[in-house]
Formats: C-alpha cells, sequence, structure tokens
C-alpha cells in the first residue's frame, strides 16, 4: 500500500528540485525526507529516484507516481473544498500571486471589499464573503506565480497571456478569465501627430519602425510581447529605454521619449498628456486566474474569485472609453 504522505513529499521533490527545499517546504528535516523517500521505493517494489550528481531525479517509475498523486492531491482538494462549503464557514487565508498592474488594479478592491472599508460592511454577493478571510499577496511575473502554484505556495495565481505569445497551463489546473484588454501604442500628442495620427486611429507599427521604443526589462514577457510584435512588422525595435513598471514608460513616453506599448490596464490612472492607438494589426491580453485542481470550489477561494469577476467587470467598463478622449 502506497502511503499517500510519501507520495506527497514525492510531488514536492518533483516541485522543488532538491531534498533540502523539499524538507524546508515541508517543515522536516532533509535526513527526514530521505527516510520517507527509501520508504516509499519499498512500497513501490522500485526505484523512484536517482543520485545524479549531488541531487536526486526521478526515475520514470516516480515520475509515473507523481503523475498519479496529482490527481490524488487533487481529488483530496476536492473533498477538502466540498466539505468547507458544507460547513459554511469561510476563516482561512488565500494566499495570490498576481503581475505587477493586477496587482495595482485588482486586487486592492479585494482588500476593500473584504474588509469593508469605504462601505461600512463586508458583501455577502452570495458568497459569504466575510472580515475574517484574509488575503496574502506576491508580486510575481506569470511564469513565477505558476512555479510558485506548483509548489502549492500560493493558492492563486493571477497571470496574463498575449495572442503573439501563449502561456502554458496544466490540463488539470482550473482556469478563470477574467478580461481581455487590448495592447495600445501610447505616444506623446505631438510626436502622434508628426506621423500622422490622431488620438485613438489605430497604428501600423510597419510604419513606426525609426522611432525610439521604450520596453519593459527582458525577463518579463511585457518585453518578449513587444518584441514579437515588432517582428511581426517587419522590424527589431531600437529601445533607449528598459523599465518593468509602465508607470516609467508612459511617463517617459509622455515626455516625447519614444514610443511604447502597453496593456490598457497597465496605463496609469493619472499621466501627462498621451495619444493613445489601438494597432492596426491587434495584439490582446487575457488576463485570468490559475488555481490548482480540486480547490476552486472551496468557499475562501470561491469569494475571491467572484469579487475578482466584479472587480474586472467594473475595470474593463471604467477603463474601456480610454481611446475616446486623449490622456
Amino acid at each position: 500500500m502506497l502511503d499517500v504522505r510519501r507520495l506527497r513529499i514525492l510531488q514536492h521533490l518533483a516541485a522543488y528540485g532538491t531534498v533540502a527545499a523539499t524538507a524546508d517546504a515541508l517543515h522536516l528535516t532533509a535526513p527526514a525526507v530521505s527516510q520517507h523517500l527509501a520508504a516509499l521505493q519499498k512500497e513501490a517494489g522500485t526505484p523512484v529516484v536517482e543520485k545524479h550528481g549531488r541531487t536526486l531525479r526521478l526515475t520514470a517509475a516516480g515520475e509515473l507516481l507523481v503523475a498519479h498523486t496529482e490527481v490524488i492531491l487533487a481529488e483530496l482538494a476536492a473533498a477538502e473544498s466540498g466539505l468547507a462549503a458544507m460547513k459554511g464557514g469561510r476563516r482561512g487565508t488565500v494566499r495570490i500571486s498576481a503581475f505587477a498592474s493586477a496587482a495595482r488594479t485588482l486586487v486592492p478592491p479585494l482588500f476593500e471589499r473584504l474588509t469593508g472599508t469605504g462601505t461600512g460592511t463586508a458583501p455577502d454577493n452570495g458568497t459569504g464573503a466575510a472580515r475574517d478571510l484574509s488575503l496574502r499577496l506576491s508580486v510575481q511575473e506569470p511564469d513565477e506565480a505558476l512555479d510558485e502554484l506548483h509548489k502549492r505556495s500560493t493558492d492563486l495565481a493571477l497571470v496574463h497571456s498575449y495572442t503573439v505569445l501563449p502561456r502554458s497551463v496544466p490540463a488539470a489546473w482550473e482556469q478563470t478569465v477574467l478580461m481581455e484588454e487590448p495592447v495600445l501604442l501610447a505616444l506623446h500628442p505631438d510626436r502622434a501627430g508628426r506621423e500622422g495620427l490622431t488620438a485613438g486611429q489605430p497604428a501600423d507599427l510597419s510604419r513606426l519602425a525609426h522611432l525610439p521604443w521604450l520596453t519593459p526589462g527582458p525577463e518579463t514577457s511585457c518585453y518578449e510581447m513587444i518584441q514579437r510584435a515588432c517582428g511581426a512588422a517587419g522590424f527589431v525595435p531600437d529601445i533607449r529605454a528598459s523599465s518593468s513598471d509602465f508607470s516609467v514608460l508612459t511617463a517617459l513616453a509622455a515626455a516625447d521619449g519614444g514610443a511604447v506599448l502597453v496593456p490598457r490596464m497597465a496605463l496609469p490612472d493619472h499621466t501627462a498628456p498621451l495619444s493613445l492607438h489601438p494597432l492596426v494589426r491587434p495584439v490582446s491580453r487575457t488576463v485570468f486566474t490559475v488555481s490548482r485542481a480540486g480547490t476552486g470550489k472551496h468557499p475562501d477561494l470561491r469569494a475571491v474569485l467572484d469579487l475578482l469577476h466584479e472587480t474586472a467587470a467594473a475595470l474593463d467598463d471604467r477603463t474601456a472609453g480610454r481611446l475616446d478622449r486623449p490622456r
């Protein structure tokens, strides 16, 4: 009989990569992890790990067990979610990993709604969201957020993908689309005028290859999005400034420092005037949540997801008109 606790240790080893990191994640000692792995190998009747230099790696049998363990843990999570829903209580903590612009625009209203700040009461909305449901936020790029989810060190990953840069997510994980938004070209109004563009007019990137460009850092997927969008238009952007903070990039664009492609949600609420343009060859960004299989119906997580949907819908309505007027 295979021990589920030992299978869970093996799954963590697959996610974290080393015995030491697995031990830290599970609050065990490294020798205890090694002992459990040795016992699991006896139960399985075949090696599940093997030495690879100074580290361990999974054998084919170990990979098979990890694949089945993911299913087992998903079923256990679903059972726990069902029991929690039957009890009706919400007194836990939901850990969220979100990319920066979502952390700035979508997450703060959750804190306000769950604490009742500014409204006098914490809302129910049919979800039973209560004051004693707390949030923990870490700001992560989408790849890092998904890695945290795989390691079970976060409960909900708030991530994005672009039409020119799809993102792969394990099929068994639960995904919910929150919103889709356009990627916009932002220019100083005078520069837009020199390029023959009026505010809100679609821009053809292939006619703007000569411009200086402002981009996020190369460690971000937004940087890769810009590279691909410009590449599809037939040029490599001449990058004059790089910052992973879109408020910096838009401020530079407002100072006529260059052109920037920016997802609509990443536009700061208050900037100097900018001329904003959709693209002739549209690029859009899908914002979505990802949770581990079996956890989406847990009442705590369900309450957060429902509030995120409301917040995203309100934000979409509020920002949809930004192209109708110069900033």
